[in-house]
């Protein structure tokens, strides 16, 4: 997802909003020719994420720099160690340095969430996905992060498959349409590689998504009673997903029921950029 193209606009654009014209602090107290090397270092365990962000952020500011980045997306790091490195002149990484960092810390922060529900249903076979409750904007960032925790992505955009949600469906019912008649008459009509998700919320609305033909069903607020009872209830016939109310506390019991995919929206909502700092040695 984050290709050259899209690296270049988005992270041009942080800067851009950061320094729209120049940095004033790093122009005025330093001179052109101060260099200094400076140290991407971990205050707290996490997960790394966003390593080509982090160097494109320098690179757009100062082609010059040299950039070393010392970990992986998706390996584990602990308090102290050195995850990055960039060296050249001074102003240029005093001016990309907090661009670099937010987008890191951020991406991290995902990466470090995502990966501690991937380890809570470590031997069940369900997979922990996010959804399009993303930063406008930053969404392939955030769930590239994702990925980088282990986890993956739900559809990327409302172009890249079918997902009746419950606003649609009220919708239909308000029309007086029948649900599975709508769902095949979709599908007639659609390419035959789109996928088709419907949400429900209550079990006597499952006959009719399968009837309809639905790939996925999805259970929306299912106490773990009725997601047992769904799970049994639509076999083979389509993936079962749950989503809502799902939580460190509450995704590894989730996941026991048998369902083959768990949304968290707090993948990317909901968690914190971690703490990274950019120390700087002078030369």
């Amino acid at each position: 997802m984050l290709t050259p193209a899209l690296l270049t606009r988005v992270v041009g654009a942080a800067l851009e909003e950061d320094a729209p014209w120049g940095d004033l602090t790093s122009t005025t107290l330093l001179t052109a020719e101060s260099t200094a090397t400076a140290d991407l270092v971990a205050r707290e365990p996490g997960v790394f994420s966003g390593g080509d962000v982090f160097t494109t952020a320098f690179a757009l500011t100062d082609p010059s720099l040299v950039v070393d980045v010392h970990v992986g997306d998706g390996d584990v790091f602990s308090p102290g160690d050195v995850l990055a490195s960039v060296s050249g002149a001074a102003r240029g990484i005093l001016t990309a340095e907090r661009v670099a960092l937010n987008f890191t810390q951020r991406m991290s922060g995902i990466a470090t969430v995502t990966a501690a529900y991937v380890d809570a249903v470590r031997g069940n076979p369900a997979r922990i996905i996010d959804t399009r409750k993303t930063t406008p904007g930053l969404r392939a960032f955030e769930r590239h992060a994702v990925l980088s925790g282990g986890g993956h992505n739900h559809r990327y955009s409302l172009s890249d498959a079918v997902m009746a949600k419950d606003n649609h469906l009220e919708v239909l019912r308000r029309s007086g349409a029948d649900l599975a008649v709508a769902l095949r008459d979709a599908l007639s009509r659609l390419p035959h590689t789109t996928h088709v998700v419907v949400e429900v919320d209550r079990l006597d609305q499952i006959p009719a998504v399968l009837d309809g033909g639905a790939h996925t069903v999805l259970l929306d607020n299912f106490s773990l009673d009725d997601l047992r009872a769904g799970v049994a209830l639509i076999g083979d016939r389509a993936t079962t997903e749950a989503s809502g109310g799902v939580s460190l506390d509450t995704v590894a019991a989730i996941a026991a029921t048998g369902v083959d995919v768990i949304s968290v929206g707090a993948l990317t909502h909901s968690a914190r950029a971690l703490d990274l700092g950019l120390d700087v040695r002078v030369d």
